[in-house]
């Protein structure tokens, strides 16, 4: 029998109902600041191996990463010092050296074998320590590169059969006003306090992945290879009607300098297009085969080729991009995605390098499955504003530019459209 279903005593079901319980047996109830340790450490043993266990420094970067972190801390080496020392004293760190000559102190987390978490369980533990309060939805997506569970429900029946432990280590809040789905919480220590009911619409950004990316992503090739045609011979000239985008595309190919531009979610090619006139050095990337074949056809004096935007490779002929674009690129991907995506095509632009995307904003997903006459089955995720730009800042960027616009009347869809433009520094 497992450790933590040997930990049942009297009061138990008084206990499940609380926020924090108490682990005392265990001693792992933990304060903010080795919550944050812990989950660092889980964080990094599966992301980063080659570099764990961690050094102080490393360590101190990790608890103070602005991307996937919430809240966002700024620890200092004796409040990472001082913490550590408590979970060795509580036998949930191990202090090991590394290197020769002048060793290295470096940190090793034993919190998975304290709690005998199976690799699912501390996928989830570690993004609820490291995120605070959050959905089936937003906690399948956030583990994805920790352990990839199949759908909402695997994940789902995950926590369920943790907050049904003995001891729990997790706990389903109550759903509150103007919230699309429950939240869940870990039970290690003190949670933040939940935020209060939000002003805007409510809107479940995450359900796009319901049966999963894969599928989500199946669904997009299939609809662009048939909308392919169709949808080159009425957009492909669309920038002649739309000034705004062009200045701003223009702006990125003077910006971008000698550096490449990656056009990530080409479609038919016109973005890659306008930047290819203005001088640039571009390359155009996007999921759907019958779009790339499109843009091929339509701009041959471009490269264009198949590719995720979410997996986009540093140019074959720099060492970085000089600037990335992605117009109307983000409009599939759920809300739980958006930072993720953002923070990975940051990495890959040169320092100093241009990041300009285009997204439709609002409060709504809309589903469509006829399209110019032609079947289809998209999702279109209208963004919330602020978390887009909280995902560039999050990314590291800076000198962020943002633009809001409605829609040129009968010639687009009825959205408002952001415009953001923000560089990575030197």
């Amino acid at each position: 029998m497992r450790l933590l279903r040997a930990l049942a005593r009297e009061g138990e079901a008084t206990k499940r109902a609380a926020t924090v319980i108490s682990m005392s047996d265990l001693d792992v109830e933990l304060d903010p600041v080795e919550q944050r340790i812990l989950a660092s450490l889980l964080e990094k043993q599966r992301t980063v191996p080659t570099s764990y266990p961690m050094s102080l420094n490393a360590l101190r970067n990790a608890c103070n990463q602005t991307s996937n972190r919430d809240p966002v801390v700024d620890y200092d080496d004796e409040d990472i010092k001082d913490g550590i020392g408590r979970l060795k004293s509580r036998e949930l760190v191990r202090v090991v050296w590394s290197g020769r000559g002048a060793r290295v102190l470096k940190y090793h987390q034993l919190l998975d074998e304290r709690l005998s978490l199976q690799p699912e369980e501390r996928a989830l533990l570690t993004v609820l320590l490291l995120r605070g309060a959050q959905s089936v939805g937003e906690l399948k997506t956030r583990t994805e590169r920790l352990h990839a569970f199949g759908d909402r429900d695997t994940a789902d029946a995950r926590l369920r059969a943790m907050a049904e432990l003995s001891t729990p280590l997790v706990r389903e809040l109550e759903r509150r006003p103007g919230q699309q789905d429950r939240r869940w919480i870990h039970l290690l220590g003190p949670v933040p306090e939940v935020a209060t009911a939000p002003t805007e619409p409510a809107v479940d950004r995450d359900a796009v992945l319901a049966d999963g990316m894969a599928a989500r992503d199946a669904k997009l090739v299939a609809g662009y290879d048939v909308l392919a045609v169709e949808y080159a011979d009425r957009l492909v000239d669309e920038l002649e009607h739309k000034p705004f985008d062009r200045w701003l595309l223009d702006r990125v190919a003077e910006l971008a300098g000698a550096g490449p531009i990656a056009d990530v979610g080409s479609g038919p090619g016109n973005i890659a297009g306008r930047l290819a006139s203005a001088g640039a050095d571009v390359f155009g990337f996007d999921l759907s085969p019958g779009m790339v074949d499109e843009a091929r056809r339509r701009f041959p004096d471009v490269q264009f080729e198949v590719a995720d935007l979410t997996r986009l490779l540093r140019p074959r002929t720099s060492d970085a991009w000089g600037a990335i674009t992605a117009w109307y690129a983000l409009v599939h991907l759920a809300g739980s995605e958006l930072a993720p995506a953002v923070d990975g095509l940051a990495r890959v632009l040169r320092p100093g390098g241009w990041l300009a995307l285009a997204v439709h904003v609002g409060h709504e997903v809309r589903h469509v499955d006829e399209m110019w006459g032609l079947t289809v089955d998209l999702d279109f995720v209208l963004h919330d504003r602020t978390a887009v730009l909280a995902a560039v800042r999050g990314a590291g960027l800076v000198d962020v530019e943002w633009y809001l616009r409605g829609p040129y009347p009968k010639a687009e869809v009825e959205t408002d459209r952001l415009y953001v433009l923000a560089r990575k520094p030197a």
